[in-house]
């Protein structure tokens, strides 16, 4: 079989795709593999790394704003689109996959939409609760929808297949969960990572720097953050100017992104992110507790709602954006690390939400798609 997969803009695009195609691979290993995606995106470094080819367009979103400025990216962003898809059409009638699959952002729509216009299968998988605009569109004519909640069905009712899978995550999160906790920094203080997704978010960034001016003069835990690759540019500078020298800190440590992120994330005791779907399905699947500050600055304020599902089932706390600042975030964490006993029931419940046969679910879905 021969799969393409569309997708990007951020990891949490990227590695449910890479999460299958590892997968697929495992199952069956002469089945061919590529990728598509926006230039300059993310996917291209972890696809990269992954070892699988990768056609990349130069791509960019629409503006919601109706300003001159905001009228003249949208040209662009269509004008890019268009030729796009039209490239797309052209690597597809040479490479003739079985199917194509989607995984969000605008980076998929030009092969999944060059695809369905060729006449070749295509899936998409929507791993939050609300779907984006690319998938939604795209799923109008999808041969096959895989959704990681329940209640997202309901947003395609007009469409041919929804399956509910779960969310994929890559085995080794599972598999970290049993490992041996490794120590990421020279002492025996209790570690908190912390990342807001592959891009980062500027505000919380800000929000950290007074975090981290109070961690390195209490001292009391070890913080590991992944600022995203814009704002390590400035961050280092910035955490400076507040008195912390990052070069001799024995308890912080700041890092563009993290790549080995099950064997990272398996070592520390708490984690502070964000509510993007692939990101708390990795959580669980790790079986860790965390401190959720869902991004306001998504459609249909997904993020709260993936964010709500762990509080609920007592596997995390959540802190909206608006209502934090660094020191109060550092206060509850350092009440989060002073209770073992919640820590290590929330992780628990995390544990028990993560649904390890999702990618054999999304497996055997595609493999009836592409046999149908």
């Amino acid at each position: 079989m021969k799969i393409f997969f569309a997708g990007g803009g951020t990891a949490g695009h990227v590695n449910p795709a890479l999460a299958i195609a590892s997968h697929m691979k495992q199952v069956s290993p002469d089945t061919q593999i590529a990728f598509s995606g926006g230039v300059g995106g993310i996917e291209e470094t972890l696809v990269a790394r992954a070892g699988y080819p990768i056609y990349t367009f130069p791509l960019s979103g629409l503006s919601r704003s109706m300003s001159l400025g905001g009228v003249q990216k949208n040209f662009r962003a269509i004008r890019n689109t268009v030729s796009a898809v039209r490239r797309a059409k052209k690597i597809l009638r040479e490479q003739k996959p079985d199917i194509v699959i989607g995984t969000g952002g605008y980076a998929c729509f030009p092969m999944v939409s060059a695809a369905q216009s060729l006449g070749i299968k295509t899936a998409v998988v929507e791993v939050n609760a609300t779907p984006g605009v690319a998938l939604k569109r795209l799923a109008r004519k999808a041969d096959t929808i895989l959704v990681s909640f329940e209640e997202t069905k309901a947003h395609f009712p007009q469409s041919k297949h929804v399956v509910y899978t779960g969310s994929p995550v890559r085995p080794e999160m599972f598999e970290a969960r049993g490992m041996p906790q490794d120590k990421l920094f020279d002492n025996d203080k209790p570690t908190v990572l912390c990342f807001w997704g592959s891009v980062g978010a500027m505000y919380m960034n800000k929000k950290m720097e007074d975090f981290i001016e109070l961690l390195s003069k209490d001292g009391s835990f070890n913080l590991l953050q992944a600022a995203g690759k814009t704002n390590f540019q400035w961050m280092p500078g910035e955490i400076r100017d507040h008195g912390v020298d990052l070069e001799h800190s024995g308890n912080i440590r700041l890092t563009e992104y993290i790549y080995d992120m099950a064997h990272v994330m398996n070592a520390c005791d708490l984690v502070i992110c964000r509510a993007g779907a692939s990101t708390l399905a990795e959580v669980c699947a790790c079986g860790k507790p965390s401190l959720i500050i869902p991004s306001p600055y998504v459609a249909d304020n997904h993020q709260e709602k993936n964010a709500r599902a762990l509080e609920r089932a007592g596997a995390a706390r959540v802190a909206l954006e608006p209502e934090v600042d660094g020191r109060s975030l550092f206060e509850q964490t350092k009440a989060l690390l002073h209770d073992r006993a919640a820590l290590d029931d929330m992780g628990r419940k995390a544990a028990a939400m993560a649904r390890e046969d999702a990618l054999d679910r999304i497996e055997q879905a595609i493999r009836e798609t592409v046999a149908r």
